[in-house]
């Protein structure tokens, strides 16, 4: 399950998150979904209010140089995949 907490610090996170404008641009589509059974895989995300919830933790960052993952929400859950199957992040979110 991918729990996501939004860290306050980079050092706090396991990676650094930015948010891009397109689908073409990201290595990672990703689906909030409201509940924490749908909640599966890398790309169906839950986010959490507290450390001990989170399966990852993530820092935003305005940049696409700054970011281990370049990610773009998408409106329905069939959408949310990995772009880059080769990322170096594939199957450590969930």
């Amino acid at each position: 399950m991918a729990k996501i907490l939004v860290t306050k610090y980079e050092n706090q996170a396991d990676a650094t998150v930015c948010e891009v404008a397109y689908e073409s641009q990201a290595d990672l589509c990703w689906y909030e979904t409201p509940y924490e059974q749908q909640a599966q895989g890398d790309a169906k995300w839950l986010f959490v209010d507290y450390e001990g919830q989170a399966s990852f933790k993530i820092f935003k960052v305005k940049y696409e140089g700054q970011a281990d993952i370049k990610a773009f929400q998408v409106k329905y859950p069939e959408q949310a995949r990995w772009r880059n199957a080769a990322h170096k992040f594939v199957g450590k979110m969930g």
